[in-house]
């Protein structure tokens, strides 16, 4: 973490502007939380990126949410280019007008946010590494996107310690997390349990499955017995947890998002005066 702040804080001082990539699945748990504080005086701006793979219903609560506090935010998919480079573009034009060239923006974005693919696409040619496994950009860069227009580039950092736990889980379900860190039957407990709750039919219609059981772990092991996730003994819980990650992953499994911005955690200081202010339980 202390490395992490020390190079985002190195970067601000070069830049006017701050682009920061979140996925579109989950953009609260996607966001740098390094940035507000170090980043304050900058102005930011929000790319949803993924949003082949999410819920537009729920991707549309998020434009509206973030139009609510006054970021300006913007939906791309880093694998069809669209006119994604001329709405980055657009987005900086009034900023550009305000200070002597070059205009500089900082790019950031969590590991496997698809921040390099993204950057490819902005300047039409191969410049950053790109890959399904997080952490593949390892050092600064700069690159020219338009006349007297430069993204510097950083690599992708994931904190050490995720504070809110639901977070971490959803980070680990899309894949932020690399695979070796992560127990895959752990992850995809939570992952059944809130499609159970939230996208019934996509189980339904992904694993043809009659009916959806309210138990997160005998589903999974419906799922692993449809898959051949076997064992001596019965379904092996872990390759099954494996098959439906990666269903999550890809898009098989349908267009998911899996949080909105009322799943955002009140602020320390603010969930501290609401639990001051809750009537307390008489002794007596």
């Amino acid at each position: 973490m202390n490395k992490a702040r020390k190079d985002i804080t190195r970067a601000l001082k070069k830049v006017h502007a701050v682009l920061e990539i979140v996925d579109a699945r989950l953009p609260y748990s996607s966001e740098n939380p390094l940035l507000q504080n170090l980043a304050a005086s900058k102005p930011i701006f929000k790319l949803l990126n993924k949003s082949d793979l999410a819920d537009p219903e729920k991707t549309r609560i998020w434009l509206d949410y973030y139009s609510s506090q006054g970021i300006p935010a913007i939906t791309a998919c880093g694998k069809e280019p669209g006119d994604i480079r001329r709405q980055v573009i657009r987005q900086f034009t009034e900023l550009q007008k305000k200070v002597a060239p070059p205009f500089r923006i900082m790019v950031v974005g969590i590991p496997n946010v698809g921040k390099s693919t993204l950057i490819n696409v902005l300047t039409g040619r191969k410049i950053a590494k790109t890959g399904n496994e997080p952490a593949v950009t390892k050092s600064q860069q700069e690159i020219r996107l338009d006349d007297d227009l430069f993204l510097l580039d950083t690599p992708g950092i994931l904190w050490p310690k995720i504070e809110n736990q639901d977070s971490a889980y959803r980070l680990a379900t899309t894949g932020a997390i690399k695979n070796t860190a992560i127990e895959f039957e752990d992850i995809a407990m939570f992952a059944v349990d809130f499609l159970i709750h939230h996208y019934p039919g996509k189980l339904m219609d992904r694993y043809q499955l009659d009916d959806v059981e309210s138990d997160a772990a005998t589903l999974l092991e419906i799922i692993g017995s449809k898959r051949g996730c076997l064992r001596k003994g019965g379904v092996d819980f872990n390759k099954a947890g494996e098959v439906l990650l990666n269903d999550i992953r890809t898009g098989k499994l349908g267009l998911l998002t899996l949080e909105l911005p009322g799943d955002i955690p009140p602020p320390p200081e603010l969930e501290e005066q609401e639990e001051e202010a809750a009537p307390r339980a008489s002794t007596s």
